[in-house]
């Protein structure tokens, strides 16, 4: 394979924008009608994301070592849409003919032969992988219930949940979530607390302007009502293996995951010693802030401390700004590892303002999830 020719053949396709996605979904859908079901019925909010991660973990499958393991949590997580071997063959070959019909004549035989042996190398992890999950009896997917919602602000809702079966992950990864009122629409979110005895977890969910699950979710979900959970995947905002002290920078419900691993780590308190952490966590509005009783109450933790950021608020009398300049600010971090969780913009923005004050790029950790946004910017 081309590395070289991947990637450029990929980014002169994604300059067409909106019309790649559109040319892919009814090549799929008029060559397999069949696995139209797997989808939701509007495509709006999913035309893009399946064709861009494709583009861009296919475009990169000369690097395919670094990825596997997130390939792999992929092709697990995909079997809640009941995704087996001859599906990944037809998006294969649907994802050719949209590169053959964008590139017209730079698709020569050579960089058909490089993007179709790179797809097979992808496809072959993310199948092995979910058979080798349904192997072990592993379930595609978890039913659940909610037992508690929270309307904590304005725009976030607290969400309690209980798989019928045990559902194992860590804090700072996340799970696939179906609610009844958006059908075949799952979304990422991130558990809020470290692993309960009874299973349940919670999930904090923000309020996108025009999403199309997050306002059924904030405003709809009631106790009682079903819901599906796919496997838990993400590696990237994990607790590190060494004790390094850390930074975490959260923006809006981006706080869940750490909310999850600061629970854990003060359990470890009396076991042995635990890291100091540095939260910042930033919001539009003071009462946006929706968690700030309970992290300033664990300030009495010794290795504790916080810093909430208001961004939209002249008259705030704490820290103002992003949340990321704001992190970026109270540094040297040298030493310390730093995870960031938000929205995309957030994110791209934080990671920005860290290297320039002289964190390493190595030691900076964020989620992506492949074919959504990172927790906390889900719609």
């Amino acid at each position: 394979m081309d590395p070289d020719a991947l990637k450029n053949s990929w980014a002169l396709v994604a300059k067409t924008g909106d019309e790649v996605p559109l040319f892919f979904y009814s090549h799929l859908f008029l060559s397999h009608p069949e696995v139209r079901d797997m989808f939701p019925v509007s495509m709006a909010a999913q035309r893009d994301k399946l064709v861009a991660a494709l583009g861009s973990v296919v475009s990169n499958a000369t690097q395919l070592d670094q990825v596997v393991p997130f390939l792999q949590q992929l092709g697990r997580d995909h079997r809640r849409f009941g995704a087996v071997a001859e599906h990944y063959s037809a998006v294969g070959a649907s994802l050719l003919a949209t590169l053959q019909h964008f590139l017209g004549a730079a698709w020569t035989s050579e960089l058909a032969a490089d993007w179709a042996e790179a797809y097979g190398l992808v496809a072959t992890v993310m199948v092995q992988a979910a058979e080798e999950s349904a192997a072990d009896d592993a379930p595609a997917w978890w039913s659940g219930e909610v037992l508690g919602v929270d309307r904590r602000t304005m725009d976030v809702t607290i969400v309690q949940i209980r798989p019928e079966r045990p559902l194992e992950y860590r804090p700072g990864q996340s799970v696939a979530i179906e609610i009844p009122y958006r059908p075949r629409r799952w979304r990422y979110y991130s558990p809020a607390n470290a692993p309960r005895p009874d299973g349940s977890f919670e999930l904090h969910i923000g309020l996108v302007p025009g999403g199309q699950v997050s306002g059924p979710a904030v405003r709809s979900l009631k106790k009682g009502d079903p819901v599906r959970i796919g496997a838990p995947v993400g590696d990237s905002l994990k607790l590190p293996d060494s004790n390094r002290d850390l930074v975490l920078v959260a923006g809006g419900t981006g706080l869940a995951p750490f909310r999850a691993m600061l629970e854990e780590l003060d359990r470890r308190t009396s076991a042995y010693e635990v890291p100091q952490v540095h939260l910042f966590h930033g919001a539009r509005m003071p009462w946006n802030l929706y968690e700030h009783k309970q992290l300033t109450n664990l300030t009495q933790r010794p290795w504790f401390s916080y810093t909430p950021v208001v961004s939209d608020d002249a008259s705030y009398p704490g820290r103002r700004g992003q949340v990321g300049a704001v992190a970026a600010s109270q540094g040297p971090w040298t030493g310390r590892t730093v995870l960031v969780c938000g929205s995309q913009a957030m994110i791209r923005h934080t990671v920005a303002e860290l290297t320039a004050a002289g964190v390493p790029a190595t030691d900076i950790h964020t989620e992506s999830l492949g074919i959504t946004t990172s927790a906390g910017s889900q719609q």
